[in-house]
């Protein structure tokens, strides 16, 4: 995505967090356990959460006993992490764009970003990470994809709603099974930062009812990016074909795709 979309896009998720924090899903709790496993975070780790977003991923981290600073641009969806993790006094919740944070003088022993790296100014990303990451600390990124399976037939027939509703909607989109989705690759590491990315990867089948998946829908950039009329009317079709073919109620098949690489240790390149 270009610098447009990009900036434009992470700024609609300030818009309602109290809907985000509410419809999101949150993460599978085993990809914890593996982000504990690969990066050897364990109690007293001190981590770094870019775009923390309402604390979905911040929360079962803190019950590691991580002690985590979590970086979150939109002022609302700040409010709503420290409502969530208030009862965590080893989680602080600071309120800016990781393009523009100080960080301290200790470094971490992880940085972390689920399902919101790919917001961050590509020319930061990487290299701020790492400056912040002590000697053998590591990088942990999220994405998350949604894929073939679930109510299939539903998901084939809503092709029209955006086809019809969003003129970005490129035709005859199908969705595509988890084997075929390529494993995630934010960036070229062109200054040889990370060693090379291990991955893990998680499906599971979500039902909504209708008005649960509308809401959903709500939280995406791309469903907000909408003039709020067209969107509205969008998800009044999509909602009257849950209703009407599909008995009120919708599976959706997520796969959230874990990503780890380890600060490469400059020493040994050389």
């Amino acid at each position: 995505m270009d610098d447009t979309e990009r900036v434009r896009g992470r700024a609609t998720f300030t818009e309602d967090a109290e809907l985000y924090d509410r419809a999101r899903p949150g993460y599978p709790p085993r990809m914890f356990d593996d982000l504990a496993e690969l990066t050897g975070a364990g109690p007293g780790s001190r981590v770094l959460e870019i775009g923390c977003g309402t604390g979905q991923a911040t929360g079962p981290m803190a019950e590691r006993g991580y002690r985590i600073v979590a970086v979150e641009l939109g002022a609302d969806m700040a409010r709503v992490a420290r409502r969530r993790l208030a009862r965590f006094a080893h989680v602080e919740v600071v309120r800016a764009a990781f393009e523009d944070w100080r960080p301290p003088a200790e470094p971490f022993d992880l940085v972390a970003s689920a399902t919101a790296f790919h917001w961050i100014d590509p020319a930061v990303r990487l290299a701020k990470s790492a400056a912040v990451l002590r000697t053998g600390g590591a990088l942990a990124t999220v994405a998350t994809h949604h894929v073939y399976g679930g109510s299939t037939a539903f998901f084939a027939e809503v092709q029209e709603c955006y086809e019809r509703f969003d003129p970005s909607t490129p035709p005859d989109v199908r969705l595509r099974p988890a084997a075929e989705v390529p494993f995630d690759d934010p960036e070229p590491d062109a200054a040889g930062l990370f060693d090379a990315p291990v991955f893990r990867r998680y499906e599971r089948d979500l039902e909504y009812t209708t008005g649960e998946y509308l809401d959903v829908l709500r939280t995406y950039s791309g469903h907000r990016a909408l003039g709020p009329r067209v969107r509205e009317r969008m998800l009044d079709r999509i909602g009257g074909l849950i209703d009407r073919r599909h008995g009120g109620r919708v599976v959706k098949r997520y796969l959230t795709e874990l990503r780890v690489a380890r600060l490469r240790d400059t020493a040994d390149a050389r």
